[in-house]
């Protein structure tokens, strides 16, 4: 039988599912790959994955899709690994920018700049060579993952966007979903879920094997329990549609 492959964001947050889908069943039935949020987008996009831990700002470029699991990588309030980093105040700010990384990220601090920081910045795509030690007066950086442990302590300004979000709406973020433009068997659908289930209930065991972790064991297990919200509710979903609307409007 061909394996079904499956594309999975490299990040430490998405640890509790790598470890989940590696320790059950289903494994034998996937070809696991790992990369950035992107990267995920465009392989599920051009039909190189069946399945993707998907960013919900690729949602809209897709003409269908099915979300196939209650779980997914969100939060309630402070998420720490999206932020706006700078060492100016907001308000002077004139330049941002972008994660090359994350679609996802990107359409929300334009929505954040447009309908709640009502500031007009430049955005300008940021470069995988680029070094953000070296930004200059009234920049700003959107950074995501596991790059932020690395950078949160170089920056006097450092802006969690989900929490900007949460007390702006009212409302959890959601920044990927299980989703696929196939018709994948129920039986591998709920095999798949049986090793979600798993993984986001072995957290402790998901961080000792993973790696490169930046950020001491303690720290990622805090991280991965306070910021990191697993299961996808009907809040989650009214974040989704929310977000959705708001980013059609923007100018």
């Amino acid at each position: 039988m061909k394996k079904i492959k499956v594309s999975a964001i490299s990040y430490l947050n998405t640890a509790p599912f790598a470890y989940g889908l590696r320790h059950s069943s289903v494994f034998k039935s996937i070809e696991l790959l790992y990369d950035y949020p992107a990267e995920c987008a465009r392989k599920l996009a051009n039909g190189q994955v069946d399945l993707s831990l998907l960013p919900v700002g690729a949602l809209i470029d897709l003409p269908s899709y099915s979300i196939v699991s209650n779980y997914c990588i969100g939060s309630v309030g402070p998420v720490r690994s999206v932020a706006l980093m700078s060492n100016n105040h907001l308000s002077d700010i004139k330049t941002i920018y972008l994660d090359y990384q994350s679609r996802t990220s990107v359409i929300l601090v334009k929505i954040l700049c447009q309908n709640l920081w009502n500031i007009t910045p430049d955005f300008i795509p940021l470069k995988p060579s680029d070094n953000y030690k070296l930004l200059t007066e009234n920049e700003a950086i959107v950074l995501i993952g596991d790059r932020v442990f690395d950078a949160e302590n170089y920056f006097s300004n450092v802006i969690d966007l989900s929490n900007e979000w949460y007390n702006a709406y009212g409302l959890p973020f959601v920044f990927a979903v299980w989703a696929t433009t196939k018709q994948l068997p129920m039986e591998f659908i709920k095999e798949l879920n049986s090793g979600l289930e798993l993984g986001v209930n072995s957290i402790e065991k998901a961080v000792d094997e993973f790696s490169p972790l930046s950020i001491s064991s303690e720290d990622a297990i805090c991280y991965l329990k306070q910021n990191i919200s697993y299961t996808l509710d009907e809040e989650k979903f009214k974040a989704i549609k929310l977000f959705q609307t708001l980013s059609a409007r923007l100018n």
